[in-house]
């Protein structure tokens, strides 16, 4: 309650000071809603507006350049075209298309239509063909519509300036101190910038009524023109494990968040993968698909580019293109030819990824093919592609001829000029390799032997990833290229997580078994004999079968069969145990025992 919050917040002690801080953080929207609630009416400084817009704009931006995504030709601001919005709205009031009205103007659709233009062009009515809803105007109006529609002459028209409540940003205007409406902010600014035609025109799918349709009826009304915008795209919603992102669903990931968890690369993937005016789905069976992917295409590339270092035109005299080449090239021709009409048929990313993967299946095959001496120049031009489109899609950014690249001018750098070092380095390691493999087979010096190789395997998972190196060991020989040490270090991490988390799945199967075999090393400690020698029963015949119940009355046939039927099994538990631990069954427990908390150890050591 307030009394308890007023204490915390009086009181000096450092244990009150953190309770006072972490209340604070978890009450700051509560007490936001309750400060704007009794004194937001008193703010009229718009530095504090502008700090405000500052703060989520300049994150916007980082979150962009985040994302790979390029810079706008234009960067503009609604503040800063107030002028120009208030003679936007002038020119309509002129047209007699929009009215005045408590300080605020209203666009009049029914003049509007009556000058000859259409209304709701995107979405041409409600449901069931009704006219626009009181809801649908409520959405659309938002806070702007909190005066009630006494002072609109029709419920469906919308505003172009509002007149602004106390507390909230305001401008003089000729129609009164007040801000711009949703939808003439981006009449204005495009207008300005575009001129009085925009060939293309896009947002999300939930824009299209009211704001779209609005921006469409007001523009068209100032221009003096029927078709102000030539094509839409609307996108559509994403979803977060199948349910639209929203705070109430507590499902709300921010592009930070995201990124944390993934690359820019592997989230454009994902989207790749979506159709783009659908409802896109972020999920972990998403996210895995654009990662799996992205492997395919990497693995690809790094193929293509160790052939392409080799003297690829070195071939002997008389080679010609093979079945399994010209199977190949028609592959490649195909792909080629869908992308284009996946591209053609609404921006079809989807299948135009499937294009790109089915090809680079078909040229994995054909490298696998046996004793088949691969033609590089065909490998090279559908990697160059491949990196064309996604270079077009925006996976890649660079100047490679093909490949994902380095991702960092440190590395691209290491490309230019140490090639030969690590050449050196690889073959170095591939002869002491290859030493020890061969001294392996002898048997001879083992410990030395696998203290070469585990120095090898070192090289290739620890150091040489460091500084951007990926090798990679196959019967054909040692195969390397060049990455971003960021990401070779995320897939490392990945990776050791991954065979962390299998190594506690293993340990704990393990102790589970363990602690059965120590429980039934105990249960079979106990002698035949005592069994059943407790107090339920009085008395027993030689070989432990209880005869006489505690209070005198006799044991039934049918128990004393099951007494001597489990004693003859305990018999057997009893005389197995005796022999495997050489009648030193608690020396055999306790090994157990002790094998047992070595296990325990080491989950607890893996769990820290």
């Amino acid at each position: 309650d307030e009394a308890k919050i007023m204490e915390l917040c009086g009181s000096s002690s450092s244990s009150s000071k953190d309770a006072r801080a972490k209340l604070l953080v978890a009450a700051k929207s509560v007490i936001a809603e309750k400060l704007d609630r009794e004194k937001g009416h008193l703010i009229t400084d718009h530095s504090v507006f502008n700090a405000h817009a500052r703060q989520y704009e300049r994150e916007f931006m980082e979150d962009m350049t985040a994302l790979g995504i390029r810079e706008p030709d234009v960067l503009t601001r609604v503040t800063e075209y107030v002028p120009q919005i208030i003679a936007f709205v002038e020119t309509i009031i002129k047209k007699g298309l929009a009215y005045k009205s408590n300080g605020s103007v209203y666009l009049s659709l029914d003049s509007f239509q009556a000058a000859g233009h259409n209304y709701r062009k995107l979405n041409p009515a409600g449901p069931g063909g009704a006219a626009t809803s009181a809801a649908e105007m409520a959405e659309g109006e938002g806070a702007l519509g909190g005066g009630g529609t006494s002072e609109k002459r029709n419920p469906s028209d919308f505003a172009l300036w509002k007149a602004s409540k106390p507390g909230e940003p305001a401008w003089e205007s000729p129609f009164g101190p007040g801000r711009p409406g949703w939808h003439i902010e981006c009449s204005v600014v495009a207008g300005d910038i575009l001129g009085e035609r925009i060939d293309i025109h896009s947002g999300g799918e939930d824009l299209k009524f009211p704001h779209h349709d609005n921006e469409l009826a007001q523009s068209e009304a100032c221009f003096g023109c029927n078709q102000w915008v030539n094509y839409f795209t609307h996108t559509g919603h994403l979803h977060i494990q199948g349910l639209k992102m929203s705070k109430s669903l507590k499902n709300f990931i921010t592009i930070r968040q995201a990124l944390e968890h993934n690359t820019a690369r592997q989230l454009r993937i994902m989207f790749l993968l979506q159709a783009w005016d659908q409802p896109m789905n972020y999920s972990d069976q998403t996210i895995d698909d654009a990662r799996s992917k992205e492997a395919a295409f990497k693995s690809f590339f790094r193929e293509v580019e160790a052939l392409v270092r080799d003297d690829y035109l070195a071939q002997e005299v008389g080679w010609r293109m093979a079945d399994h080449d010209h199977k190949l090239a028609d592959a490649y021709l195909a792909a080629r030819q869908s992308v284009h009409e996946s591209l053609l048929d609404n921006f079809n990313t989807k299948d135009a990824m499937s294009a790109l993967l089915k090809v680079i299946n078909e040229a994995n095959t054909y490298l696998r093919l046996p004793q088949v001496r691969p033609s590089v120049l065909l490998l090279r031009a559908i990697a160059t592609y491949v990196t064309q489109i996604l270079k077009i899609f925006g996976v890649i950014d660079g100047e490679d001829e093909f490949g994902f690249g380095s991702g960092g001018g440190d590395a691209n750098a290491t490309s230019g000029g140490g090639e030969q070092y690590i050449e050196t380095l690889v073959s170095f390691r591939e002869s002491i390799r290859n030493a020890a493999l061969e001294a392996a087979k002898g048997g001879d010096s083992k410990a030395a032997i696998q203290a070469v190789l585990q120095i090898c395997d070192a090289l290739r998972d620890e150091v040489l990833p460091k500084v951007g190196v990926r090798l990679e060991d196959r019967p054909t020989g040692t195969m390397w290229n060049l990455e971003d040490p960021e990401v070779m270090a995320k897939e490392l991490a990945e990776k050791a997580a991954k065979e962390k988390e299998a190594q506690i799945s293993k340990l704990e199967k393990q102790l589970i078994a363990r602690e059965k075999e120590c429980e039934k090393m105990k249960n079979s400690m106990v002698k035949p004999e005592d069994m059943f020698r407790t107090n339920e029963f009085k008395e027993w015949d030689e070989s432990g079968v209880p005869t006489t119940l505690a209070n005198g009355d006799p044991v039934s046939g049918g128990q004393m069969k099951k007494k001597k039927k489990a004693i003859d099994k305990q018999s057997k538990a009893f005389k197995d145990l005796m022999e495997k631990s050489g009648n030193n069954p608690q020396e055999l427990l306790s090994a157990a025992q002790k094998e047992v908390d070595g296990i325990k150890e080491k989950l607890s050591s893996l769990s820290l």
